[in-house]
């Protein structure tokens, strides 16, 4: 096979195995929508060509192999049916991950929240110690490593194991059983994706198969983070095992959350046979990934950044991790909801989940390509929830009325954060440039 082609390559974990076979030497191509997403500065770096979703580009292209992603209809998108009809190959993303970590030792880093950061961290270290890994991880570029897919000529492979499911319309294998770990790291897990999962249990029955297939599993319980300290824009903490100290570790990023996915980093990296030095040098290195907490600009004093959090336990571990960074200055969320389905199944975690926030801005709820029903939710529910918790809640549904706003109440010193996982990502840039 020589020519890949990606439909739906926009996504952040399509964009990053795209970059892996780009590097591999292969001629990469992908379709999409043209709306502006987190990856488009990734694949215009790697030199990978998007073009709109049409089943003509399969008849020009003649791909050896297509990988589509579940969402933009999954394999009844247009242009999967006609390779197809072609007898082409066509795979789903996490059966195609799943291969090409095949013939590598794999590290798999999943968990409801801290995925992506955690297996970024690994990735960099391992990176710093001149082992040469390969890796795909779900984000945009990461500060300190560089573009989230690399094709290495060591013969590690770390990725994100997501337990999303394959293809929502046709394949309901969670996507992180297409691996089979030598080192799997967990960093938690909480009910999410209500749309494919009704309860807690049917998550964790997901991670207990994922386990299963697994050799070395490292969890939070393996470890104990102690000694969490907060600098300028730096968190120090100790870490621990069984009793014995393993060393003190310093943080570009903020928060206990980061400082226990950083633990788990360093526990994977220790059974790997990187040495405690490599590990501190590549943590400090490590300066974040794309959307997580990501600083975008200045307004006079005002520090503005972007940030993915989308589940309640993720805002309310961030907000408090930006307080103990910035302990005087007042926070303004505007946060967007994610799906009908999850804000319905979470609002009342949700309205609580602001506590640390000076003020919060509410838009309408962003809809996946997966829904068609609204469940009865609106942006405004979430505000009548919230208000009962929060003193200081606003209604704004669009980018111009978060403007409008944001205009009208911030002041010199204040921290604004846009948080959420739909096409929120831009507004932060877009209201600086504004």
């Amino acid at each position: 096979m020589k020519r890949i082609h990606f439909v739906g390559i926009k996504g952040v974990a399509m964009a990053a195995l795209a970059v892996w076979y780009k590097e591999a030497g292969y001629t990469v191509t992908g379709s999409d929508i043209s709306d502006e997403f987190p990856s488009d500065e990734v694949l215009t770096k790697a030199e990978i060509r998007v073009l709109g979703f049409d089943s003509k580009n399969i008849v020009r292209l003649n791909p050896d192999l297509v990988i589509y992603t579940g969402a933009h209809g999954g394999r009844e998108n247009d242009e999967v049916v006609e390779a197809l009809a072609k007898k082409i190959p066509a795979v789903a993303h996490g059966k195609a991950l799943g291969l090409v970590m095949e013939d590598n030792k794999q590290v798999s880093v999943a968990g409801s929240h801290g995925k992506t950061t955690t297996t970024a961290m690994i990735a960099t270290i391992l990176t710093t110690a001149g082992m040469d890994p390969s890796y795909a991880i779900g984000c945009g570029e990461i500060r300190g490593l560089g573009l989230p897919g690399h094709f290495g000529k060591g013969k590690i492979f770390v990725a994100e194991a997501d337990e999303y499911v394959t293809d929502p319309n046709h394949d309901m294998t969670p996507r992180f059983l297409w691996q089979h770990p030598d080192i799997l790291v967990e960093t938690n897990i909480d009910w999410d994706h209500p749309d494919v999962y009704a309860t807690l249990s049917d998550v964790q029955a997901a991670f207990t198969a994922l386990e299963g297939q697994s050799k070395v599993i490292i969890t939070q319980k393996d470890f104990q983070v102690t000694r969490v300290a907060f600098g300028k824009e730096r968190t120090f903490f100790s870490l621990e095992q069984n009793g014995m100290k393993l060393g003190e570790f310093t943080l570009k990023v903020p928060g206990i959350h980061n400082a226990r996915n950083a633990g788990a980093a360093v526990i994977a990296c220790m059974e790997l046979g990187v040495s405690r030095n490599k590990i501190s040098e590549g943590l400090l290195l490590f300066g974040g990934s794309k959307r997580r907490f990501e600083f975008i600009g200045t307004i006079g004093d005002t520090r503005v950044y972007d940030d993915y959090a989308h589940h309640p336990t993720e805002i309310k571990a961030q907000l408090a991790a930006v307080r103990e960074w910035y302990p005087h200055n007042r926070i303004i969320v505007v946060f967007q909801p994610h799906t009908y389905s999850r804000t319905k199944a979470l609002i009342s975690e949700f309205s609580k989940a602001f506590t640390d926030a000076s003020m919060v801005l509410l838009t309408d709820i962003y809809s996946s390509a997966r829904e068609t029903d609204t469940l009865g939710m609106t942006g405004k529910t979430l505000v009548e929830e919230t208000a009962k918790h929060h003193a200081h809640v606003l209604y704004a549904p669009d980018f111009l009325a978060v403007k409008k706003l944001l205009d009208q109440h911030m002041q010199p010193s204040d921290i604004i954060i846009f948080m959420g996982a739909g096409d929120i990502y831009g507004w932060s840039k877009r209201f600086i440039e504004k």
